[in-house]
């Protein structure tokens, strides 16, 4: 199946958001794929995720204005943002190396691979456990050879460790958690309490006095919450002092946020998130399936306590079947669902060979800033507080429905001096940061960034 044109893909995005059809004459898309190196329309899924929210951006300024602005969007542009990782320099050079040596695959016994996940100490030392072994790759090797690759899966999920098993899209396909993603949109988006209508706050950007509560963690959750500043939100990040971070990921996703540290299994601090609570429009959160729900801190539970709420849920695998409370990252699912198999096969490989960019987690990340944008939207206009859902699985569903791109393993890769005239430079708590500007160009309302990234746990846990 060949790959649909980045409009029509739009398009379909957009009618899952109930937002005004109006909005698509305003949007303008240039590029084509393939961009980067890969049989799949990685170039499209960047563009057409990232578009898509600067177009609800526009949306809400058509709300308070009265007038569309108008939406540009660079295929090019769009691909390097989703790799803004990959750009990065600190006082002008690459920042250290951010995985584990331990991660990535290995073969097992059954000749079938699977894929660790051991940034976080505790997950690589939670699987150590598991395979009884030293901390090298050879030691790792030696072990999982003792395994076969799916009995190794289930073990590793139901101690809590983060493992993917290759499977073909033939294998993935017979999976019941197929089945369940299937079923579900690209993402959803659901009343979940009753609420006067509210609207958008006076202000000169689409998000202005828009205040956020950002709760996760990695790439997706932060990209959201970084899409959202860009428009002019108020984002202020709350992190755990008792979880590890990756510091190249703070650094990247957290320009436009405050960021404070609570500890909320302390009642005093998980008091004060509630009282933050009271005043936030947006609360996104992306950890592990169900744990907010056992703070308490669950969607309904939330709406109750501040009516007109919009909560953002992310997860590894959607809230449906037998894998909803699995926990993953981007190259695990990529892994479980097929995508290795197929770029390794395209390209004549025997081992998995992964996406040239993250674009699970980046895709995944502008579909939650487009979902709690509608969801203001509704807010504004029959009231309501509302839930969205998304998930690195129904954005990889999406992605293989996008096509394939025959002979897209030959496009050439985009080097960091190629990158760097989407770049730009500027003081932050780490330094002199070069990052990747936000693709998205509104006509009179230029995206950007009013706050540096800080070092975790740099601000008070308050509004300002």
């Amino acid at each position: 199946m060949q790959a649909p044109h980045p409009q029509h893909t739009l398009a379909q995005l957009w009618t899952l958001t109930g937002l005004p059809q109006q909005a698509l004459e305003y949007i303008h898309l240039e590029g084509e794929d393939p961009i980067l190196p890969s049989t799949f329309a990685v170039g499209s899924a960047a563009q057409a995720s990232l578009a898509a929210s600067a177009l609800a951006a526009a949306t809400l300024w058509q709300q308070r204005k009265g007038n569309w602005p108008d939406v540009r969007i660079n295929m090019r542009h769009a691909a390097i943002e989703c790799r803004s990782e990959r750009y990065l320099l600190v006082d002008g050079a690459p920042p250290p190396d951010p995985w584990d040596k331990l991660a990535g695959a290995y073969r097992c016994g059954d000749g079938r691979w699977v894929r660790l996940h051991t940034n976080f100490p505790h997950h690589r030392d939670g699987l150590l456990a598991l395979l009884g072994c030293a901390n090298e790759r050879t030691s790792v090797a030696e072990a999982l050879l003792n395994w076969q690759a799916e009995a190794f899966e289930t073990a590793a999920s139901e101690r809590g460790m983060v493992v993917a098993a290759m499977r073909s899209f033939a294998e993935w396909d017979a999976h019941p958690q197929a089945a369940a993603i299937a079923a579900l949109p690209t993402f959803t988006l659901e009343q979940i309490g009753d609420a006067p209508v509210q609207a958008l706050p006076a202000g000169d950007r689409p998000l202005s006095g828009i205040k956020v509560l950002d709760l996760s963690r990695v790439i997706a959750g932060p990209v959201c919450g970084r899409t959202l500043a860009a428009h002019g939100a108020d984002v202020l990040m709350i992190t755990s002092p008792r979880l590890p971070a990756i510091p190249l990921l703070v650094m990247d996703t957290g320009r436009g946020k405050r960021s404070a540290a609570l500890d909320l299994t302390q009642a005093a601090e998980h008091a004060q998130l509630l009282q933050l609570l009271a005043h936030t429009d947006i609360f996104m959160q992306g950890y592990r399936p169900g744990g907010m729900n056992d703070m308490g801190l669950g969607p309904e539970a939330l709406a109750a306590l501040r009516p007109g709420l919009v909560y953002v849920s992310l997860s590894a695998y959607g809230h449906q079947g037998p894998w909803a409370h699995k926990r993953g990252f981007d190259s695990l699912v990529q892994t479980a669902m097929g995508f290795n198999h197929a770029e390794s096969s395209a390209a004549g490989e025997a081992a998995p060979k992964p996406l040239p960019m993250q674009v699970l987690d980046h895709a995944s990340g502008y579909l939650m800033a487009l979902g709690a944008m509608a969801a203001l939207h509704r807010r504004a206009t029959v009231g309501g507080s509302w839930h969205v859902r998304v998930s690195l699985a129904q954005t990889a569903h999406w992605l293989r429905q996008l096509g394939r791109l025959p002979g897209g393993l030959q496009a050439p890769d985009i080097s960091a001096a190629e990158a760097q005239p989407y770049c730009e430079t500027a003081p932050s708590g780490f330094g002199q940061l070069t990052t990747v500007r936000h693709a998205a160009v509104l006509s009179g309302l230029l995206p950007h960034w009013s706050l540096p990234a800080v070092p975790l746990g740099h601000d008070p846990a308050a509004w300002w």
